[in-house]
């Protein structure tokens, strides 16, 4: 019995060892490495806004989510964009109207 503890006890500190070691060579499985504080993933154009830069977009994420912030200034100034475009179907309309 005692000699079955003793195996078991030497099996999980070696298993600890390996973990910490693999932990230590290989860090936590990211890909990238994270962003540093108060950077963000989040780019726009300053004019002309397609639909692929939307797609593109990358929030950073903290804890309940992503950072409101981000998606504050990213809706903004999408708003933004949608009233100049429309602003410019309607000059658009009314001078095609009146030709």
């Amino acid at each position: 019995m005692t000699n079955a503890l003793i195996y078991l006890i030497v099996m999980v500190a070696v298993a600890a060892v390996v973990f910490l070691l693999a932990a230590l060579v290989f860090g936590r499985g990211e890909e990238l490495a994270p962003l540093p504080p108060g950077a963000s993933p989040t780019r726009l154009p300053a004019d002309d806004i397609t639909a692929e830069h939307v797609r593109e977009l990358k929030f950073q994420q903290v804890f309940r989510g992503y950072k409101m912030s981000e998606v504050d200034w990213v809706l903004q100034r999408l708003a933004t964009e949608v009233e100049t475009l429309r602003e410019r179907v309607r000059e658009l309309e009314s001078s095609s109207d009146r030709a």
